[in-house]
């Protein structure tokens, strides 16, 4: 049995995107292409989506002091005022390690207070302080420009749509 050459087993897209010097190195393809673009796995192109929607965020945020899962944290606390650790971290898609490390450095900053539960002491709930408000309002501003640059080319109908999408996926998929 005959083995076939890399060169005829090399996937359409990887020839694709061989070097234009043609030495055999193969040049990573940029989002939109190859499977980095409409033929890429569902999957793959949402969490590039999001790793691209994060940094973009993270740049936002920088000269704030504040990253995406501090945004996130200040968010939920927001929305959701009297939040565990626990509740934080699965409402974030953050670990409970790393959310109570950005509990904490809210905390220190001034940001959130920690109050007990009233029935269960060991339960502490957090909640978002003036100061943490006052930050959380800096940081939506900058994030709702990023909002509509997301939606830009969006009708309205187009755009609900795409939120009702992705709510399914969300909700269908958790059932696994």
């Amino acid at each position: 049995m005959s083995r076939k050459t890399a060169v005829v087993t090399r996937s359409k897209s990887a020839r694709q995107v061989q070097g234009a010097a043609g030495d055999g190195t193969v040049r990573v393809p940029a989002p939109g292409e190859g499977k980095r673009g409409e033929q890429g796995y569902l999957g793959y192109l949402l969490r590039q989506a999001h790793a691209a929607v994060r940094l973009t965020m993270e740049r936002a945020l920088a000269d704030l002091g504040v990253t995406s899962p501090q945004f996130a944290v200040l968010t939920m606390l927001n929305a959701y005022p009297g939040l565990s650790g626990a509740d934080v971290a699965r409402l974030t898609f953050l670990t409970p390690q790393t959310v109570g490390v950005i509990i904490r450095n809210l905390e220190r900053d001034g940001a959130i207070v920690m109050t007990p539960h009233p029935v269960h002491g060991r339960i502490q709930q957090w909640t978002l302080t003036t100061r943490g408000t006052a930050l959380l309002k800096a940081c939506r501003e900058r994030v709702i420009e990023l909002e509509k640059r997301l939606a830009r080319s969006l009708d309205t109908k187009t755009e609900t749509a795409i939120r009702r999408w992705l709510t399914g996926i969300a909700t269908e998929l958790q059932e696994d």
